[in-house]
């Protein structure tokens, strides 16, 4: 057999691999060597064009270089970059599925940490908006919204015309798009009473059979049900439950738009309470992908030096997959009391770049009865992307391809693991059907 060629290749054969972020380095700041980084990919990325079909950032490149004076990226002016930049809500689908230069490919192509950067540069350079600061501030958001009484209120004023107008013209936020509802018996709450014990331990695979919840600004406040359904669950299969001790976000929001300072400080308040549980036997698991995301790469590529982070890296699971992993060794319940009839199930991109395969769909199958419509295509929505006036009517462009799919599949249910894309979609469609969880609909059909 002839010796490959040691020369350049089209494309890589090779499993991706992600370099750490050099976030620390001051020329990871420096206006001008970013720029320079930004032609590279940026041209490597016109020679190419595989990714138009995955967000508007590719389309606004390329119409960049289509409509400049040389149709080149060297056509296209430096202030032009931003507009790729803005367009790209770092799902990572590009570089763990379409993109062919990735390392170990010598080209070296990280497409959504570029943007990363690019996003990091923006915001040490004090442009990032008062608005868009107090939207991914999830937390405080969450915390002041969800106060007895002033819930109603906010609520209330969140589906009023005229309220939403003014939020339009003060944060940005369109008139259209549909914005979380508030809960004053958030998650923790809920489950602050919650008998978690399992009389008999068993680890299987990966998993130890004790899980600590992480419960996520998003569905503590807003979506408290996905966690009580997912403890109940849980529970309900023979594994220990509780609460993580304390939290504050994860910092996903604020990653997505490069603020990486205050990145920083929520993985000082939130690592040391992960690592100890996890020292303590405590599996990790969330009900938002996103979340599970961040503990599982990015905060892992930022801080590649610290042991906790890593140790939480490793006992941080999706639920299906750590439900899949109790099924493939005999230890899930497989006694279900409910079929779920045709679900449209949408695979949300921050999910599917974990590479665990599509397991909300495996386990959802195990329930006889039941039917899968599996769509993997963006939402478009991405926490703000979706919500914001800038972007909204891209936003739900690009979730259009799902939408079809969902209306064509005339299915008894439609669910998203990420709820924000699944209320996204379902607002698209005229909630016919509504949105819903995978993990509520399989307490459904354990009938618990």
């Amino acid at each position: 057999m002839a010796n490959e060629s040691a020369g350049p290749r089209e494309g890589s054969l090779d499993a991706p691999t992600r370099h750490p972020l050099d976030w620390k380095n001051p020329e990871f700041y420096d206006q001008a060597a970013l720029d320079k980084e930004l032609e590279r990919v940026f041209d490597i990325c016109h020679g190419c064009r595989r990714c138009v079909s995955l967000c508007h950032a590719f389309p606004t490149l390329f119409d960049l270089v289509d409509e400049s004076p040389t149709m080149e990226v060297d056509g296209v002016a430096k202030a032009d970059y931003a507009k790729v930049v803005d367009h790209c809500y770092l799902c990572d689908l590009c570089y763990q599925t379409k993109c062919p230069y990735v390392p170990p490919h010598e080209w070296n192509v990280d497409f959504p940490h570029l943007m990363l950067r690019a996003k990091a540069v923006k915001h040490r350079n004090g442009e990032t908006g008062m608005a868009a600061k107090l939207l991914s501030s999830t937390t405080t958001v969450g915390q002041l919204a969800s106060i007895p009484l002033v819930v109603n209120v906010v609520n209330a004023a969140n589906r009023a015309r005229s309220t939403r107008v003014l939020l339009e013209k003060a944060l940005g936020v369109d008139r259209e798009a549909r914005v979380p509802e508030y809960h004053a018996d958030s998650a923790r709450r809920r489950l602050r009473d919650f008998d978690g014990h399992a009389n008999t331990i068993s680890a299987a695979g990966r998993t130890r059979g004790k899980v600590a919840l992480f419960a996520t600004c998003y569905c503590n406040y807003s979506y408290p049900q996905a966690v009580e359904d997912l403890a109940a669950i849980l529970r309900h299969n023979a594994i220990a439950v509780k609460l993580v001790e304390r939290e504050v976000c994860c910092g996903m929001p604020k990653l997505e738009h490069g603020d990486l300072q205050t990145v920083a400080r929520y993985k000082e308040k939130n690592i040391p309470v992960l690592a100890a549980a996890v020292r303590d036997g405590w599996d990790i698991t969330a009900a938002i992908p996103s979340c599970v995301l961040m503990f599982r790469q990015e905060l892992p590529l930022m801080f590649p030096d610290d042991e906790d982070v890593q140790l939480v890296k490793r006992h941080l699971f999706d639920p299906f997959e750590y439900l899949w992993q109790r099924h493939q060794a005999g230890l899930l319940d497989l006694e279900f009391a409910n079929p779920l009839g045709k679900i449209a199930y949408h695979a949300p991109c921050h999910q599917r770049v974990q590479n665990i395969g599509p397991k909300t769909r495996d386990v959802l199958k195990l329930v006889a009865g039941t039917e899968i419509e599996m769509i993997e295509r963006c939402s478009g929505h991405d926490g703000t992307y979706g919500v914001k006036k800038a972007s909204y009517a891209i936003s739900r462009k690009i979730a259009k391809p799902v939408e079809t799919r969902v209306k064509q599949a005339e299915a008894a249910h439609f669910a998203s693991d990420c709820p924000m894309a699944a209320a996204h979609v379902a607002h698209g469609i005229g909630d016919n059907p509504r949105a819903e969880s995978p993990i509520s609909l399989l307490r459904h059909a354990y009938g618990i």
